[in-house]
């Protein structure tokens, strides 16, 4: 289960970036400057972190690689489009079933205010 009050903690870091760069920069701009944020906050995160995958027992190796994972609880998933698909929503919900966690946030810097660009994804284990 989420620890309380870690999602506010990572939505307030989002906007936070946004408000300090605005919008319309590439995803590993505002990585970085998310980096520094949740570091700030005192959060435990990893980037880039791959994912194992298997098929049927047999190890497929890296099968996808989170941007962060927070606090080893929460994966998120940062985004720069005009539209988030159900297919950005569904790989989410993919790596949280290979990572064996909860719940992801996909964040959308490209939307504004960014609150408006983040999607709760919840795996029900």
């Amino acid at each position: 289960m989420e620890r309380p009050g870690l999602s506010h903690a990572i939505i307030g870091a989002a906007v936070e970036v946004q408000k300090v760069l605005g919008v319309g920069l590439l995803e590993s701009a505002y990585a970085g400057a998310l980096a520094h944020e949740l570091a700030e906050q005192g959060l435990r995160f990893r980037r880039d972190v791959a994912i194992e995958a298997s098929y049927k027992g047999t190890s497929l190796g890296v099968g996808y690689r989170a941007d962060f994972i927070v606090e080893d609880e929460v994966i998120l998933e940062l985004k720069v489009l005009d539209t988030v698909l159900p297919n950005h929503k569904a790989q989410l919900l993919s790596s949280l079933r290979l990572a064996n966690l909860k719940l992801g946030l996909l964040i959308n810097f490209n939307e504004f205010p960014v609150t408006r660009g983040v999607h709760r994804v919840v795996n029900k284990l």
